[in-house]
């Protein structure tokens, strides 16, 4: 028989579609909520890394991703457990409509399922801007499209004045759900945006504490906080445990893919050789091996678990910024290079010429690195014309198509992160192109939405566009400590 966890009061903020306001007000909350001395696990349904930024400082924890399709139904719970242990409250926020998930994919990766998962209460966030009574038509459609998801509450945003307040209250009177807010048009809370969303919390730090405080003076002055906290505790407790990452990597793997035919468009041309992790020479160290994780401005994408799983392997993790550092931490057997927007600081990335050639140096000796979007472009030996690191004969551009989606993919080529025939799903999202020259195998074959192969092993480098979640295959973070032991 499965044991209920001890129950976490936790409440999901969702919305008819984007732009409604689910950051504003679910930052605001959190930050609200810890204000009065809470401890608020924050958490966001899907793969976006920027959003659990701002969840952080509001909180001051951590924020975590849930998202069904990188790791699968069956991890939302237990990574939900995980992250909102010794806390108060927790609060999800949703990606993109309610109901929207992965494309042709049904409910899968959408709010509604992740919040059924969790059986926690959703609090519908719906711009009232430009309706009155219309939104009680809207809220009515939402309730009842899915009787399993249950819609405990509404906030009205972008109200523009108390007579506009009344009209949407009466008009929801007749819906049965009731308005825990209504938050105020005049000096709603801008956050800058660019090309891939809001501006990371790293690159404007001061700024985004404002902001943040602002998000919770909204929230305070327009919501039933007391009666939100009394939503988010008539969730009951969950069942099973919480995810574990030393656990997990005791875990066995799933059994191996065939590896498909590479076949439709390629990032580049595949490569013949395919080279194991741990082949070059070294010895492994008595003591832990220190693995460098790049951070700092320019590479914000990450996710919590993937250290953990690295320190669960046996590895000493040590963050250093590429940015400001001019050698990587001492001792480094290892190099994690996740994403982030190199393109914004490519000519600083190109001025710190001794890094670049300290981790040139550690990818020819063979050492385990991988390397993520961003982190793929900064291997690169150039970026629209500056030069990075040259670890790859290729060259990165930025272009003006978004590349945007989840991929199910099988690793190809045996590399340090994962060996072929392994299974991971992951999600592109870039606007840069990578022109490929030689002396690389392909990382992924792409099996959807459509079929290519995609990214770069060589030597112990594993470099590709696709950003994954490791808790999805907790394998791969022992396999790279592991090739950090030999190499």
């Amino acid at each position: 028989m499965v044991t209920p966890s001890p129950s976490v009061p936790r409440l999901v903020i969702a919305a008819p579609s984007s732009g409604s306001g689910k950051t504003t007000v679910a930052t605001g909350l959190m930050a609200a909520l810890a204000a009065r001395g809470l401890a608020v696990s924050p958490h966001k349904v899907g793969p976006d890394y920027i959003d659990p930024g701002y969840h952080a400082l509001a909180t001051g924890r951590v924020g975590r991703n849930l998202d069904a399709y990188l790791c699968g139904p069956e991890l939302i719970a237990p990574l939900f457990l995980h992250g909102a242990r010794g806390c108060d409250i927790a609060v999800v926020e949703g990606v993109m409509g309610l109901y929207d998930g992965a494309a042709g994919e049904g409910e899968l990766a959408s709010t509604a399922q992740v919040a059924k998962l969790l059986r926690a209460p959703v609090v519908l966030v719906v711009d009232a801007s430009s309706q009155s009574r219309s939104v009680a038509a809207l809220v009515h459609g939402f309730v009842s499209w899915d009787p399993e998801v249950r819609v405990g509450g509404v906030i009205l945003n972008k109200v523009a004045s108390d007579r506009h307040e009344a009209l949407l209250r009466e008009a929801l009177d007749s819906v049965g759900v009731p308005v825990l807010g209504a938050v105020r048009r005049a000096g709603q809370v801008a956050v800058p945006s660019r090309h891939l969303g809001l501006v990371p919390v790293a690159e404007r730090r001061a700024a985004a504490v404002d902001a943040v405080a602002a998000m919770a003076a909204r929230v305070e002055a327009g919501c039933d906080l007391e009666g939100l906290v009394a939503l988010a505790r008539g969730a009951g407790a969950l069942p099973g445990a919480a995810w574990d990452a030393a656990g997990a990597l005791t875990s066995p793997p799933p059994p191996p893919l065939p590896v498909p035919a590479s076949g439709g468009s390629a990032s580049h041309a595949p490569g013949r050789h395919r080279t194991p992790p741990g082949s070059s020479h070294g010895e492994a160290s008595p003591d832990g091996p220190v693995v460098a994780v790049a951070g700092g401005a320019a590479f914000t994408f990450s996710y919590a678990e993937h250290a953990e799983l690295l320190v669960a392997a046996g590895a000493e993790v040590v963050v250093f910024d590429p940015l400001r550092d001019e050698r990587l931490p001492d001792g480094v057997r290892g190099l994690v290079i996740g994403g982030g927007f190199p393109e914004v600081y490519a000519a600083e990335l190109s001025a710190n010429e001794p890094l670049r050639k300290a981790v040139a140096a550690l990818a020819g000796s063979g050492a385990p690195v991988a390397a993520e979007c961003a982190g793929l472009l900064y291997l690169c030996r150039e970026l629209d014309g500056l030069p990075l690191c040259g670890v790859l004969d290729a060259s990165a551009r930025m272009s003006e198509r978004l590349t945007l989606g989840y991929r199910d993919a099988v690793a190809v080529t045996d590399g340090a992160l994962a060996a072929a025939g392994t299974r991971m799903r992951g999600h592109e999202f870039h606007r840069t192109v990578v022109e490929p020259g030689a002396g690389a195998a392909p990382a992924w074959g792409i099996r959807a939405p459509e079929r290519r192969v995609e990214g770069f092993v060589q030597h112990g480098v594993h470099a590709s566009y696709l950003h994954t979640h490791w808790a999805s295959a907790p394998g791969v973070a022992r396999r790279f400590v592991e090739g950090c032991r030999t190499s």
